[in-house]
């Protein structure tokens, strides 16, 4: 007897190290080739596919529809699809479906015909751009969404922009933000009606913003640490940015005619980021602070600075995810990736 319950408890710890759950790898994808392609050679390591297939009007008309030849590989490899649903008709349009009863009805309906009819796992919404006063009615949108879907078994996700420490912060470009992109967001009660929250961490510094990184690790863990306290463990998902910036002086003339500081910056994704840095002779830096890669080089006698989230500061990021014990992960976006970056990931047990 006492042999076999040594067996049962080294098997149980045996399985304890190897039968724990891999931390969901979502990634996000666009209707571009280079996305596309991403997905089909790295289709393997891919947890939850969230494309970015459809958009709802102010009237609850939802349009759009699915990659045939993507939707299909999916099902081949037994890959969970969740679309998502975003905005097509800017902040008043949203605000005007928010409180719209007939109109969010007419959503729900189309998005559980579409699921049915091309078999979807369920939606993503990503909705943002969001003023802070229609912070109850999003939620009440999610609550009626998610109790549509859930009777019909179907998930809810949410992507959320960041918005520790809760409230609008000191400068302008905070209250700016906290008015119409973070302040939206009630993480408590998403978390609650929601299936699984992806919390955007990153954009910490964007083309509104002086150069900086994309999503430097000590405000990800500030980030992190905050939804903790609102949202389970088990119904977060880190979000870990595969594009980068790269930020330079632009044209002081609008178009108007009339001059302003321009500050400018552009996307720029790992195909053109390292070329860029090999083209310019650039020293590529590594930040032990930030946990990410950087360059800058001269143009016209002006520095220009790029800022590139890499193979290396994933791997940061993706032990952080372990490290807490989080559901998984939200890349952003399929094709913009270091190729070194799924070097880091499993193959994902279907």
């Amino acid at each position: 007897m006492m042999k076999k319950l040594a067996c049962f408890l080294v098997a149980a710890l045996a399985c304890g190290v190897a039968c724990a759950k891999q931390p969901t790898a979502l990634f996000y994808l666009m209707g571009t080739q280079k996305s596309t392609n991403s997905f089909i050679a790295n289709i393997d390591k891919i947890g939850l596919l969230v494309p970015t297939w459809y958009g709802v009007d102010n009237q609850g008309l939802v349009s759009g529809g699915p990659n045939r030849y993507v939707l299909d590989l999916a099902k081949q490899h037994r890959l969970p699809v969740e679309p998502i649903i975003s905005m097509s008709a800017g902040r008043k349009g949203f605000h005007d479906l928010l409180h719209d009863e007939i109109a969010k009805q007419h959503m729900i309906e189309s998005m559980l015909q579409q699921a049915n009819e091309h078999g979807y796992d369920g939606y993503q919404f990503d909705f943002e751009s969001i003023s802070w006063t229609d912070r109850d009615a999003y939620t009440l949108l999610v609550k009626q969404t998610a109790e549509a879907l859930h009777k019909h078994g179907l998930k809810l996700s949410i992507a959320v922009v960041p918005n520790g420490p809760g409230h609008a912060g000191e400068g302008q470009f905070s209250k700016w933000m906290w008015q119409y992109w973070r302040g939206a967001y009630d993480l408590a009660a998403l978390g609650k009606y929601a299936d699984l929250v992806c919390l955007m961490t990153y954009d910490q510094h964007t083309r509104w913003t002086t150069p900086g990184p994309v999503d430097a690790m000590p405000w990800m863990l500030d980030q992190l640490k905050y939804a903790l306290t609102l949202v389970p463990k088990e119904k977060l998902s880190l979000g870990i940015a595969l594009y980068g910036y790269r930020w330079y002086t632009g044209n002081p003339v609008r178009d108007d005619g009339t001059e302003a500081s321009n500050i400018s910056a552009t996307y720029i994704d790992a195909d053109e980021s390292f070329p860029l840095a090999k083209e310019q002779k650039a020293v590529v830096q590594w930040d032990p602070v930030e946990h990410e890669s950087w360059y800058y080089f001269y143009r016209d006698g002006m520095r220009e600075w790029v800022f590139m989230p890499d193979a290396h500061s994933f791997r940061d990021r993706y032990a952080l995810v372990k490290q807490y014990d989080l559901e998984g992960f939200c890349a952003w976006v399929l094709g913009a990736e270091d190729p070194k970056v799924w070097d880091e990931l499993p193959v994902v047990e279907r």
